[in-house]
C-alpha cells in the first residue's frame, strides 16, 4: 500500500450514517444549514452596505458557531456509526455524540 493511501478518504459507502438516514434527521441538517446560508447572505449584505467592522465581525462569530454546530453533528453521526459497528449499543453511544454536540 502506497503512503498516501493509508491517509486517504474513506469512500462514503464505505461509511454508514444511520443517523442522516432518519428524515427527522436530515430534515434538521438541511434546516440548520439552510439558516446558516441565510446569515451569511446577511453578513455579504452588510458587508456590500458598508456597515461597521463590528456588526459584521458579530455576524461572521455567529454564523461561524452555527456551522460548527452542524460540523459537530456530522462527527457525532460518523462516530455514532463507527461505534454501532464496533458492537457499542446506540444507547451506549448517545452520551459521546450529545457530549460533542454539547461541548466540541
Amino acid at each position: 500500500m502506497a503512503p498516501y493511501e493509508a491517509l486517504r478518504r474513506p469512500e462514503p459507502e464505505e461509511i454508514t450514517m444511520k443517523h442522516l438516514r432518519q428524515e427527522e434527521h436530515k430534515r434538521a441538517l438541511v434546516l440548520r444549514l439552510k439558516r446558516i446560508e441565510g446569515q451569511l447572505r446577511g453578513v455579504q449584505r452588510l458587508v456590500e452596505d458598508e456597515a461597521p467592522c463590528e456588526s459584521i465581525a458579530q455576524q461572521l462569530s455567529a454564523s461561524r458557531r452555527a456551522l460548527d454546530k452542524a460540523y459537530h453533528t456530522m462527527v457525532g453521526c460518523l462516530i455514532e456509526a463507527q461505534l454501532a459497528e464496533k458492537g457499542v449499543a446506540q444507547s451506549d453511544a448517545k452520551p459521546v455524540v450529545e457530549m460533542l454536540s454539547r461541548y466540541g
